[in-house]
């Protein structure tokens, strides 16, 4: 019997291994920054105060980390492990995921069977693939949760590139310019991103800039998947302007002077109605 995103996010939230992951997470962070407070991480996590410092009690008596006052640092002053600054993918799939989903909706309604179509990683391009199912195509995706997801559930033939797994945002980063997507072609390339506005589309890492970059060279058009706490939001760094997106898929939270700024830039603007629980 097949799952829908839903589904499995039931299924994510009943496993005993989140208070695992959610610890590794803090682990992680604190790898990254050397240092944290409570306030930090709660923001990072999306989780209680009491939940952190409970994780950080624990991780503290474990001798995996070093709890100090109003937080916890990292006892490993060399850490080999690479980070990204994005948010860990399954802290931002609860963030206004049912919208979300009502957007992911409406762009794989955008795809038609026989197409090649380029599926960046993220929590909103992730939910596309529980709508993919009526069609077949061929897809190329650097999140291999959705990778794993499609080739499970549906019958797309599914190209992953090379590179290194980042586990917490789960996908596919490589940092050679050359790489197996440069022999890839499509139609459209969706993509999400943390914040879009006057000044372009955002990210939050080079390294994650440089893979949709890429990415994007390969398509033909561009598709923004962003919920409206993302129009006008701003971020470390700008993948692209207005001026090389072709659809922007939102809610209709979404401000109407924005909506007007990205029509004028000859955007299509494709408005769901935002769920009432968001």
């Amino acid at each position: 019997m097949e799952k829908s995103y839903l589904d499995i996010i039931k299924i994510n939230k009943e496993l005993p291994m989140l208070e695992k992951h959610r610890q590794q997470l803090i682990k992680n962070i604190l790898d990254q920054q050397q240092f944290a407070s409570v306030k930090n991480l709660t923001e990072k996590l999306n989780a209680s105060e009491a939940t952190i410092r409970r994780d950080i009690r624990k991780l503290s008596l474990n001798g995996e980390i070093k709890k100090i006052r109003g937080g916890a640092e990292s006892i490993n002053k060399d850490s080999k492990n690479k980070h990204i600054l994005s948010s860990p993918f399954f802290v931002d799939k609860e963030k206004n995921s049912t919208t979300k989903r009502l957007i992911a909706k409406k762009a794989a309604e955008l795809c038609v069977d026989g197409d090649s179509v380029i599926i960046n990683g993220g929590t909103s391009t992730f939910m596309m693939g529980e709508y993919l199912s009526n069609v077949h195509m061929n897809i190329l995706t650097n999140s291999f949760v959705l990778a794993n997801y499609l080739t499970e559930q549906t019958d797309h033939q599914v190209t992953l590139p090379g590179g290194e797994i980042y586990r917490e945002q789960g996908i596919i980063l490589s940092s050679y310019e050359k790489d197996s997507t440069e022999n890839y072609f499509a139609s459209m390339m969706f993509m999400g991103t943390p914040g879009i506005g006057k000044f372009g589309v955002m990210e939050s890492d080079p390294l994650l800039i440089r893979s949709e970059q890429k990415l994007h060279k390969q398509a033909e058009k561009l598709v923004i998947l962003a919920d409206s706490s993302k129009l006008g939001t701003r971020s470390n760094f700008v993948v692209c302007s207005l001026d090389e997106v072709d659809i922007l898929v939102t809610d209709s939270g979404a401000c109407p002077e924005l909506i007007k700024c990205f029509k004028e830039h000859g955007i299509e603007v494709i408005i769901v109605e935002k769920a009432p629980e968001d």
